[in-house]
């Protein structure tokens, strides 16, 4: 792969996990990087991990931002353009869920906090990075999830989210095609981050996913981040539209089975005999 050398990058959600591993790749090249999120110290914690390993003299920035609130997301974008006075590209990788259950359980506000991180959050970033990209004919990525194109029961606001994400950005790359600026999502599968702990640890939920990945394990951040710096790249430079999965195979088989996380969390509820009814016969 070509060097990045000379390219800005910003990356949301870039003080662990998928981010951190995606600002990792893109620095490793040669760009220069500001990693975005929540909270100051984890994003100083996360630049300091960076700058140790990487040795091509990218430089690594922070900058405080909340992707659901569109005046941080505009400041995240000027301090990413700056001092090279470029922004080549985007990865949006904040996100999560708010909710794990029933939807029929569901809390409202649960609902729409993990719509507002992942879709809007989305929208806000490319939102406010377009202009920049297209002064660069520059690169924008979304990190999704195989969720989003496959049902895992107990997920269904997370997922729903996802593939919203998903055609949010087919949409904005039809659009934004003719001033140069390409548009993708990739979607993982399992990735073993701190986010994931619960599952990786081991137990019935790792053994389901385990049962439904061909290639038999778990993904790493590296993984994500070798895909997202080829999309961020001059190697695709004819790739936009697209929403490409990165889940060990999974999508060719079946989600994994989140009951043992959510029945000790909602079997007492009246609601939770609509998606386990008890037995006809007891």
């Amino acid at each position: 792969m070509g060097a990045l050398d000379g390219l800005g990058a910003l990356v949301t959600g870039g003080g662990s996990g998928i981010g951190e591993g995606c600002a990792l790749a893109l620095a490793r090249d040669g760009a220069s990087v500001t990693i975005c999120g929540r909270t100051a110290d984890k994003l100083e914690a996360a630049a300091e991990r960076l700058r140790s390993v990487v040795d091509r003299g990218a430089e690594i920035r922070t900058i405080v931002a909340d992707v659901t609130k569109e005046e941080d997301v505009q400041a995240a974008v000027a301090a990413a353009a700056k001092p090279e006075g470029r922004l080549d590209a985007v990865v949006a990788s904040a996100g999560g869920s708010l909710h794990m259950g029933p939807l029929v359980l569901a809390d409202l506000e649960a609902v729409r906090a993990t719509f507002e991180l992942n879709m809007i959050g989305t929208f806000l970033t490319l939102k406010h990075s377009a202009p920049e990209l297209a002064a660069t004919r520059g690169s924008f990525i979304g990190i999704s999830s195989h969720v989003g194109i496959q049902s895992e029961r107990f997920l269904g606001a997370y997922a729903s989210a996802k593939a919203g994400l998903d055609q949010l950005l087919r949409v904005a790359a039809d659009e934004l095609g003719p001033s140069g600026v390409r548009v993708n999502s990739v979607r993982p599968g399992i990735i073993a981050t701190e986010l994931m702990a619960a599952i990786t640890a081991g137990g019935p939920v790792l053994d389901s996913y385990h049962r439904n990945i061909p290639l038999g394990r778990v993904g790493t951040a590296d993984d994500v981040a070798a895909l997202v710096r080829f999309l961020a790249g001059p190697e695709s430079s004819f790739v936009t539209g697209q929403c490409i999965g990165i889940d060990g195979g999974q999508t060719l088989r079946s989600g994994a089975d989140f009951s043992p996380f959510a029945e000790p969390l909602y079997r007492d509820q009246p609601g939770w005999a609509l998606v386990d009814p008890p037995d006809a016969d007891a």
